[in-house]
């Protein structure tokens, strides 16, 4: 054997155990995330699933009791009643908080100064949408004395309680919603800046439009985008709780208007104590959530555009 093929040789079988080696290590650091995956994660899954098939109080050892939560379900009207608010916050808030955060995306591409600053303010309310403070400060702006009405007297209008209105509360909450587009706005400004600027170019040298540009060059580039976003954000959109227990003080009021799925799961698992009900609910929110998502999946070859 020469010796280039005793070195060729040494350094397979160097890497080889070099790769063994780190492939221990690699299997080492991996044993918490398993553990954590097992305990917290599929483990809590599988006892969810186990408690959807009981009567539970948490007091006393889980009783089977077949499909009892299900036949339930379809006779529980404010559980009817949840799924509606929340749908109707998905349905509007979602599609709203996406136009204006690829409005805003759209209006920082431009080039403005400052654009580090301006990036910074409109993602900051992303950052705090879901805290308490700003369910708080939510609450405060649109009640019946707040800063909104104020505003509103000063041009003799007289306002209304926003939140205490059971036709003006889920609007509030959308709005909110709305209004913490800073995330998705990001994810839309890094997009933009991916779209070749030779494009646009030679759609100008062809007489097209600004709106013109948009429809047929920004949206399909960015279509990929679009989706992200957009599953993203429904899935968030459904867990929505935060803020409804907030401003409805966990009732879900007035009237309900501000039941979403995820507060009435809550009050039936740890105000009622029926944790064998509240499991079969969230079971049934990952059926909704799983369904929503395969679904945008399935239609995304339609409108979702990859550039090969």
């Amino acid at each position: 054997m020469s010796a280039i093929a005793e070195l060729q040789s040494l350094s397979k079988t160097k890497g080889r155990k070099v790769s063994a080696k780190d492939n221990k290590a690699a299997h080492i650091f991996l044993i918490p995330w398993t553990i954590g995956l097992f305990l917290v994660t599929l483990g809590p899954m599988a006892m969810s699933l186990y408690l959807a098939f009981t009567d539970y109080n948490l007091l006393q050892s889980p009783e089977f009791s077949g499909l009892d939560n299900i036949q339930r379900m379809l006779e529980d009207q404010r559980l009817h009643n949840s799924l509606r608010v929340t749908f109707t916050y998905v349905l509007v808030g979602v599609p709203l908080q996406l136009a204006v955060a690829l409005g805003v995306a759209i209006l920082l591409d431009r080039g403005m100064r400052g654009l580090s600053f301006y990036r910074s303010v409109f993602y900051l309310p992303s950052m705090l949408g879901s805290s308490v403070a700003i369910a708080v400060l939510w609450k405060q702006i649109f009640g019946t004395t707040g800063l909104v009405n104020q505003m509103l007297e000063l041009i003799g209008i007289q306002g209304i309680g926003w939140i205490s209105d059971p036709n003006t509360s889920l609007g509030s909450l959308i709005l909110l919603n709305v209004w913490t587009f800073g995330s998705p706005m990001v994810i839309f400004l890094a997009g933009l800046r991916q779209v070749p600027a030779m494009y646009y170019e030679a759609a100008s040298i062809d007489g097209a439009t600004k709106w013109r540009q948009f429809r047929s060059i920004t949206l399909p580039m960015i279509s990929p985008i679009i989706f992200f976003n957009l599953v993203l954000q429904i899935i968030g959109a459904f867990q929505n709780f935060t803020q409804a227990f907030i401003v409805s003080n966990g009732s879900g009021g007035p009237a309900d208007s501000t039941m979403f799925f995820t507060l009435y799961l809550y009050q039936q698992g740890f105000k009622q104590f029926d944790m064998g009900y509240a499991s079969a609910m969230a079971w049934l929110l990952v059926l909704i959530v799983g369904a929503f998502t395969a679904v945008n999946f399935l239609v995304s070859k339609y409108w979702v555009f990859y550039d090969d």
